[in-house]
């Protein structure tokens, strides 16, 4: 973890941070934002319990103070006062709140299941907000299509490489930047990408991918380039940032009306998952190793229909071609008739 964010982390919490980092292997970045979690509801509870000046501002209450005394007062009342507060004074939607909760809970587990410090977790009966599920956000084929055709410019060749990558092999963004030469491997035609966790994966190019890596290698740069290894460069001959990839690709997605749609990056692993499931017909287990999933339920999002196959699902019933709207209009009984057959049944 970068050293800024762990300067004022007390010793409870840098113990924690290496626990996951050393022994379940979370990333660094994964790491980081556990530690941020954790660093807010700490300046929270310091807030409440009056232990700083009423006028001190959030974002400067300290942490380094925090000790296993202060941390044996917390009960699941406050921490529950904490997820209203996350709701209604920092507006943290239920994603954001679920995912606080789980760096709480896994925090205090520690403590009590892994290193023995807390007789009893006071969290082990928290619940977890719940989400929405949403359908992804993805492209159609044809936008697809339409968003490789935009590609132009100096880096032009790179640009595509990257588009085909994110849309043929459904990689996250870091996984595309952390890319190295060394890992395209020819004799097999396969991409080694590392993920989450570091957990490495191997994804297969197909002739598209190929092709589009070819025309890349051809006029990437040799010469003065400071990450020697990373297989996508920056005009400045280093590793090429999240940020750049976040800039090109938002620039494309300009180029077909969809910049500000709420697409992103991101839609882009969710359009390659998405294409091969519904076009390709990949099983779901198999579309869980191609995007590095650990978890099939995670998977089974990409499992949603399309209009299309709902209607052809509604048109292919048995029934979808009988009628007999016609046969019970005809069966109606006249209105006299009904009239008369109430007045027969009232006399007897």
């Amino acid at each position: 973890m970068r050293q800024k964010y762990m300067d004022e982390a007390p010793e409870l919490l840098k113990q924690f941070i290496g626990y996951l980092q050393v022994v379940q292997g979370k990333s660094e970045k994964t790491a980081e934002e556990y530690y941020l979690d954790l660093r807010t509801l700490f300046r929270y509870l310091k807030q409440k319990r009056g232990l700083v000046p009423a006028d001190t501002p959030f974002e400067k209450i300290r942490i380094d103070d925090i000790d296993l005394p202060f941390l044996k007062k917390v009960d699941l009342t406050e921490i529950y006062e904490f997820m209203n507060y996350l709701m209604t004074e920092r507006k943290n939607g239920p994603a954001a709140r679920a995912r606080k909760t789980c760096s709480i809970r896994q925090f205090f587990y520690y403590l009590t299941s892994k290193v023995h410090l807390l007789d009893e977790d006071p969290v082990k009966d928290l619940d977890t907000p719940k989400v929405k599920k949403a359908l992804p956000k993805y492209l159609t084929l044809n936008q697809s299509i339409d968003l490789l055709k935009q590609v132009q410019g100096v880096h032009k060749e790179r640009d595509y490489c990257i588009l085909m990558l994110f849309l043929n092999c459904g990689l996250r963004l870091s996984e595309l930047v952390g890319l190295n030469l060394t890992d395209i491997r020819r004799g097999t035609n396969t991409l080694r990408v590392l993920g989450k966790g570091n957990k490495e994966r191997i994804v297969y190019l197909n002739p598209s991918c190929l092709h589009a890596i070819d025309l890349y290698l051809e006029v990437r740069p040799h010469d003065r380039v400071i990450d020697r290894n990373a297989l996508f460069l920056s005009s400045r001959l280093k590793r090429i940032s999240p940020k750049t990839v976040q800039y090109l690709v938002k620039k494309y997605l300009a180029g077909i009306d969809l910049a500000n749609q709420g697409y992103s990056v991101h839609k882009l692993r969710h359009t390659a998952a998405t294409l091969m499931y519904q076009k390709g017909h990949v099983d779901i287990r198999v579309l869980q190793e191609i995007l590095g999933h650990e978890s099939l339920g995670t998977t089974e999002i990409y499992t949603h229909l399309s209009n299309t196959q709902m209607e052809k699902a509604a048109n292919a019933n048995p029934l979808s071609r009988v009628d007999l709207a016609k046969e019970i209009e005809r069966k109606k009984p006249a209105p006299n008739a009904s009239k008369a057959s109430k007045e027969a049944e009232n006399k007897t």
